[in-house]
């Protein structure tokens, strides 16, 4: 990790180029927030806000799940916010390389950062790669892709009255499965995973809400860092 790390406009483009599959199978996710969030009594103004300003897809499904009136707007935020309590421990796996570049770049880049991209510039860093843009790149078609699909799912929201019967419900799990298959390091990397499937369960049955998030994901990274600490 002592190459210098750059941020460069073919990065970028690199990050587009290698996002553009993901961001195909990412528009029935989108659509399905859009039809959602009119079925739920949101404003296409505010699912177009919600989609560019809160910016992350599981956060927002859990918020149209809640919607109702009068908003119940400490469940809302208290619930996001430990939906997206994950992206601590995304921020922090980039946190070695990000270190180096200006705090316009990092936060910049940050600002897009999803599960998708994250997976993906992990990937880059760990094949020797060191241009951070890469991040910036993907996230921007990303982001492009969530929005535009958001505003097709809310016009179309009167036509798609149950997202199952298009097999559109299938398209979020599909996605995060080819992530973690890209991901796969071999029977070394079988124990943080074990774990974190695991505690997630356990979490789900036991605790309200989406606790099982946050908890399948710290116990999987602690037994990540563990298992894979350097010994000297």
């Amino acid at each position: 990790m002592d190459e210098p790390v750059r941020f460069t406009f073919a990065g970028a483009l690199a990050g587009v180029r290698r996002t553009v599959p993901l961001a195909l199978s990412d528009l029935a996710v989108g659509i399905i927030f859009g039809a959602l969030a009119h079925q739920a009594g949101v404003s296409l103004l505010e699912a177009l806000l919600m989609s560019s300003l809160v910016y992350a897809g599981s956060a927002q499904f859990v918020a149209v799940s809640l919607w109702t009136m009068p908003l119940p707007v400490v469940a809302i935020i208290v619930t996001t916010l430990v939906v997206n309590a994950r992206y601590l421990l995304l921020g922090a796996a980039l946190y070695p390389w990000f270190a180096r570049l200006s705090p316009l770049k990092v936060y910049g880049s940050f600002f897009l950062l999803a599960d998708e991209n994250w997976a993906l510039t992990i990937h880059e860093f760990e094949q020797g790669k060191r241009d951070a843009a890469f991040l910036v790149g993907s996230g921007l078609l990303l982001f492009i892709s969530w929005g535009s699909t958001t505003l097709i799912g809310y016009l179309a929201g009167a036509i798609i009255q149950d997202p199952a019967q298009w097999g559109l419900d299938f398209a979020f799990t599909a996605v995060f499965v080819a992530l973690l298959t890209s991901m796969w390091k071999g029977k070394t990397n079988l124990l943080p995973w074990l774990v974190a499937a695991i505690v997630a369960i356990a979490a789900a049955h036991w605790l309200p809400g989406t606790w099982y998030v946050l908890a399948g994901g710290l116990a999987g990274s602690i037994v990540g860092a563990l298992t894979h600490a350097d010994p000297s």
